[in-house]
Protein backbone atom coordinates (compact mmCIF):
# COMPACT_ATOMS: atom_id res chain seq x y z
CA UNK A 1 0.00 0.00 0.00
CA UNK A 2 2.64 2.63 0.97
CA UNK A 3 4.59 1.51 -2.55
CA UNK A 4 1.65 2.47 -4.35
CA UNK A 5 1.20 5.69 -2.38
CA UNK A 6 4.86 6.55 -3.76
CA UNK A 7 4.12 5.47 -7.08
CA UNK A 8 1.18 7.08 -8.20
CA UNK A 9 1.69 10.85 -7.64
CA UNK A 10 0.78 11.58 -11.20
CA UNK A 11 -2.01 9.80 -10.73
CA UNK A 12 -3.20 11.78 -7.54
CA UNK A 13 -2.11 15.48 -9.36
CA UNK A 14 -4.37 14.52 -12.22
CA UNK A 15 -7.32 13.38 -10.04
CA UNK A 16 -6.66 16.72 -7.37
CA UNK A 17 -6.37 19.53 -10.62
CA UNK A 18 -9.72 17.72 -12.22
CA UNK A 19 -11.90 16.05 -9.63
CA UNK A 20 -10.60 18.16 -6.77
CA UNK A 21 -11.68 21.22 -8.14
CA UNK A 22 -14.32 20.70 -10.23
CA UNK A 23 -16.22 22.82 -10.39
CA UNK A 24 -13.32 25.61 -11.70
CA UNK A 25 -15.11 28.74 -11.33
CA UNK A 26 -14.60 28.69 -7.90
CA UNK A 27 -13.48 25.13 -7.12
CA UNK A 28 -15.88 23.09 -5.50
CA UNK A 29 -13.99 21.95 -2.43
CA UNK A 30 -12.68 25.79 -1.42
CA UNK A 31 -16.34 26.77 -0.72
CA UNK A 32 -16.91 23.77 1.47
CA UNK A 33 -13.53 24.55 3.15
CA UNK A 34 -14.66 27.66 3.84
CA UNK A 35 -17.99 26.76 4.79
CA UNK A 36 -16.51 24.31 7.57
CA UNK A 37 -13.87 26.74 8.95
CA UNK A 38 -16.76 30.09 9.67
CA UNK A 39 -18.30 28.02 12.24
CA UNK A 40 -21.89 27.78 10.32
CA UNK A 41 -21.16 23.95 8.94
CA UNK A 42 -22.93 21.93 12.30
CA UNK A 43 -25.61 24.77 13.51
CA UNK A 44 -28.14 26.77 12.25
CA UNK A 45 -30.40 26.94 9.26
CA UNK A 46 -27.57 26.35 7.04
CA UNK A 47 -26.16 24.03 8.80
CA UNK A 48 -24.72 20.86 7.01
CA UNK A 49 -26.53 17.78 5.73
CA UNK A 50 -25.23 14.35 4.82
CA UNK A 51 -24.98 14.95 1.16
CA UNK A 52 -22.38 18.15 1.71
CA UNK A 53 -19.92 16.11 3.77
CA UNK A 54 -19.96 13.21 0.99
CA UNK A 55 -19.17 16.07 -1.36
CA UNK A 56 -16.63 17.20 1.26
CA UNK A 57 -15.19 13.73 1.00
CA UNK A 58 -15.50 13.62 -3.02
CA UNK A 59 -13.47 16.62 -3.73
CA UNK A 60 -10.92 16.07 -0.82
CA UNK A 61 -9.52 12.92 -1.17
CA UNK A 62 -7.64 13.15 -4.07
CA UNK A 63 -5.93 16.15 -2.49
CA UNK A 64 -5.41 14.35 0.28
CA UNK A 65 -4.15 11.26 -1.02
CA UNK A 66 -1.54 13.44 -3.16
CA UNK A 67 -0.46 15.18 0.34
CA UNK A 68 0.61 11.81 1.78
CA UNK A 69 2.11 10.92 -1.65
CA UNK A 70 4.47 13.93 -0.87
CA UNK A 71 5.62 13.03 2.27
CA UNK A 72 5.98 9.63 1.48
CA UNK A 73 8.39 10.78 -1.21
CA UNK A 74 9.82 13.74 0.55
CA UNK A 75 10.35 11.24 3.44
CA UNK A 76 11.99 8.81 1.43
CA UNK A 77 14.73 10.99 -0.53
CA UNK A 78 16.56 12.27 2.64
Amino acid sequence: MKKQLKQNWKLFLIASLTLGLAPFNPPHIVGKLNWLLGGNAFSGENAMQSKDLFDIFLHGTPWLLLLISGILNISRKK
